[in-house]
């Protein structure tokens, strides 16, 4: 059609005529920018994954979109003629351009996690591809009849009846993608909802260009620009791909289990924890072990590859691997475990050293046995403390759901029990060889929320000294034990003092000697009255904080005790430099019936605490037989279930005049 200014030549524009001489160069910019950004995934390793190849897909037709576009425009820009070829060229063109809109839907609903929803729902997945069909359908009869587009009499391309088929078709899909992002709005950052939705105006305005300015040949230029600013935005290999071992990394695990588990979609997990991961490490060193990472992970791609389970496979550091399996290959899960497990059972032949991994191999059904990110992520992390015996476990048999729900809800826990007074003070008594009395006891805090019932101290306190409500709890503890030692009734007792734990947190608070002096002040107790215990952890905090309190409280007559000792790595000479007054050994001393080896090591221990002048407390005594033997060995104190349990005021207040009579 020539190109004129009459007001016939505009309307047939309009309605459907294409000059010649369209603008090209749109589409030459777009091609570079689609081959630059195919280049850029591949190496860029953007090429595993169901998002990643669904980009890839979107790259692919794009590219051919623009090839049959500029091979449509250049033999019409050459005039009559070509006649098949053209047709051919706009066939092509309009079919690939035409899949490019659902495939971005496709892309989207990946993004969801949505995708599967669709697929199971028959009478949805029609609903969904139908415009396409009608699109494809429409294209192979134009061949007959010409209904989407024809050439004129001057071989012209002309738009037919049904090509606005064509642009229902994009808003179709354009409002069905939009749709969609608002409502799971909530499983994207600012950043990648806006990236994602930034390609809708792009697309509506290239398509309203085109449609009224034919020679504009702008939409995959538009298209080129969008998966541009995906591509910038989004595909961040350094936000989602381990660099070591090319698997998702942890922060793409924990975002992709949140998307599935907001729309419930059944998955299996194969989690693998190699938890002899530090130790081989420490051998390795930083290089070598990462090439061994590297093995593993080519290995288990391998596996994946081979069982045809398709899985989405995840490195999660410290040698944690994960398998994410669909429903499609659900019964591929326990084989594909049984390989993984198989290999990681062989010695890893490393620098002439044969090394053995202690490898835990769990499946995990998913919502049904998991159904919350942070208890999986708890779960997982927790699978290196499972007893190793070298088969498959399963999470519905080795997984507390409460247990994790306490710990999913810690916070809300710890807040409700100090507003409503959840909280209360035990007591543990201490009985003295030498007097043969309970000369003193251990306060010990216990919770029981009426939700969860009783929930341990093991749970609470590390959750505690987290988000800091352990300081509040610190303080309730010091002025239910100062308000008790202040009572008529404790002084009824005859005990010498009470054992209060501080915790690491506490013992860097900054303020404590003053808080710690200023409750004592309060009610009138002097400093003899109570024993501070502070951990061997906290002991191996070297913080001016720490050192000044203890300091200040030892100068105001406050003694300390050394609480859980051997549990860890002891330094003598730490300890020997620390105010303490009294050791605390743990109660895994007290299986010296079971190693008789371990007996030496007490007789040894014991005789260089003494040496240095200090007391001793043996916990966890539930014999006579312990009794009579670490009084034997001169221990002056003795705690645990032969005596007492942990009980509440009242009933300790009972049992210790019950004593006395």
């Amino acid at each position: 059609m020539k190109q004129d200014t009459t007001l016939k030549d505009g309307l047939i524009h309009l309605a459907g005529g294409v000059g010649l001489d369209k603008i090209i160069y749109f589409d030459y910019c777009a091609g570079i920018i689609f081959m630059i950004l195919l280049v850029s995934a591949i190496f860029r390793g953007m090429t595993k994954g169901k998002l990643n190849r669904c980009f890839l897909a979107m790259l692919l037709i794009s590219i051919f979109s623009v090839i049959t576009d500029i091979g449509a425009v250049t033999l019409d820009n050459m005039g009559a003629g070509h006649v098949t070829a053209k047709y051919i060229f706009h066939t092509l063109y309009l079919f690939f351009h035409s899949v490019l809109s659902p495939l971005y839907a496709v892309y989207l609903m990946e993004q969801t996690d949505t995708g599967y929803k669709i697929t199971k729902n028959r009478l949805q997945r029609v609903l969904f591809w139908m415009p396409l069909l009608a699109v494809v359908l429409a294209l192979v009869c134009n061949s007959f009849w010409h209904i989407v587009f024809y050439l004129d009499e001057t071989d012209t391309y002309v738009r037919g009846a049904m090509f606005g088929l064509l642009y229902l078709t994009v808003a179709f899909y354009i409002i069905f993608g939009m749709v969609l992002l608002y409502r799971y709005r909530t499983l994207f950052s600012k950043r990648r909802y806006f990236a994602m939705m930034f390609v809708f105006p792009l697309m509506i305005t290239s398509v309203v260009i085109q449609f009224f300015f034919p020679k504009l040949l702008v939409e995959m230029f538009a298209s080129a620009c969008g998966l541009l600013f995906i591509s910038m935005m989004i595909l961040r290999p350094e936000e989602t791909i381990d660099i070591e071992t090319g698997l998702g990394k942890l922060s793409a695990y924990a975002r992709d289990m949140k998307r599935i588990f907001t729309n419930q979609k059944p998955i299996h997990i194969i989690l693998v924890n190699v938890t002899n991961y530090q130790s081989i490490r420490s051998m390795l060193g930083y290089e070598g072990m990462n090439q061994m990472l590297h093995a593993i992970a080519d290995k288990m791609v391998a596996i994946n590859r081979k069982q045809k389970i398709e899985a989405e496979l995840y490195y999660l550091g410290v040698g944690k691997f994960r398998f994410v399996v669909d429903d499609r290959h659900f019964d591929k899960t326990e084989k594909t475990a049984e390989v993984i497990n198989s290999f990681m059972k062989k010695d890893f032949h490393w620098n002439k050293m044969e090394l053995a991994l202690t490898t835990c191999v769990c499946i995990a059904k998913c919502p049904q046995d998991i159904s919350d990110v942070d208890a999986l992520l708890a779960f997982g992390n927790d699978l290196n403390t499972s007893k190793y015996n070298g088969k498959i476990l399963y999470a519905s048999e080795i997984f507390s759901k409460q247990y994790y729900d306490i710990r999913k809800d810690m916070d809300g826990i710890l807040e409700r029990a100090l507003t409503e007074h959840k909280f209360s003070v035990y007591y543990q008594p201490i009985y003295s060889v030498e007097e043969k009395r309970f000369h003193s006891a251990e306060a010990l805090l216990r919770l029981q929320d009426d939700q969860y019932g009783f929930i341990s101290p093991e749970i609470f306190i590390p959750a505690a000294e987290k988000n800091g409500t352990i300081h509040k709890i610190g303080a309730f503890v010091l002025e239910e034990v100062c308000r008790f030692i202040a009572s008529q009734e404790y002084q009824s007792l005859h005990l010498d003092y009470i054992e209060i734990n501080l915790s690491v947190a506490q013992c860097m608070q900054n303020d404590l000697a003053s808080q710690v002096l200023e409750m004592l002040g309060r009610y009138h107790v002097r400093p003899d009255q109570i024993n501070l215990e502070i951990t061997e952890t906290a002991v191996s905090y070297s913080q001016k904080a720490m050192v000044d309190n203890l300091s200040q409280l030892t100068e105001a007559g406050i003694r300390f005790s050394l609480d859980d000792f051997g549990t860890g790595y002891s330094n003598m000479w730490r300890i020997a430099s620390l105010p303490l007054h009294i050791v605390k050994l743990d109660k895994s001393f007290t299986d010296v019936e079971e190693n008789p080896r371990l007996l030496i090591v007490l007789q040894n221990t014991i005789k260089m605490i003494k040496d240095m002048n200090l007391k001793i407390v043996v916990e966890g005594i539930e014999t006579e037989k312990l009794v009579h033997q670490f009084s034997e060995l001169q221990c002056e104190y003795i705690q645990g279930y032969y005596y007492s349990k942990p009980i509440p005021k009242q009933e300790f207040i009972d049992f210790i005049r019950e004593t006395m009579d």
